[in-house]
């Protein structure tokens, strides 16, 4: 039998040196307002979803990310056109590894968050 559920991944978590001055680069990279949370261990900055709190989501916080890039990829949606995301990207201080990529359902480029977190910024195809 072949396990098939409706989104693979549930949940990301992205470690932070600051989490203040990521919440801002976030927030400024993807317009958006993550919520900061003290309800688990550590204090959070959750990514909002249409769905909450049922959407596929995560959250930032304070921990100790891979070296430049050396952890996994997470690919996140871009709130307008991609390249306008890669603008705020650099703005924000962070790091843009590659020009936009075309796929099947779209096109991303990869970045570097402040610690180096590798993300993807994925621009779905339009309908």
């Amino acid at each position: 039998m072949t396990f098939k559920p409706e989104h693979f991944a549930v949940w990301i978590e992205i470690p932070v040196t600051d989490l203040d001055r990521s919440t801002i680069f976030y927030n400024t990279v993807f317009k958006t307002e993550l919520k900061i949370e003290n309800t688990g261990p550590n204090p959070m900055g959750v990514f909002p979803t249409a769905n909450s709190p049922m959407g596929v989501s995560g959250h930032i916080y304070p921990g100790k990310p891979a070296e430049n890039g050396a952890g996994p990829s997470i690919h996140l949606m871009c709130p307008d056109a991609l390249d306008e995301t890669i603008k705020r990207v650099w703005d924000a201080g962070g790091k843009v590894l590659s020009d936009p990529i075309e796929i099947p359902p779209g096109r991303f480029a990869y970045c570097l968050d402040l610690d180096g977190n590798s993300i993807g910024l994925f621009e779905p195809k339009a309908a």
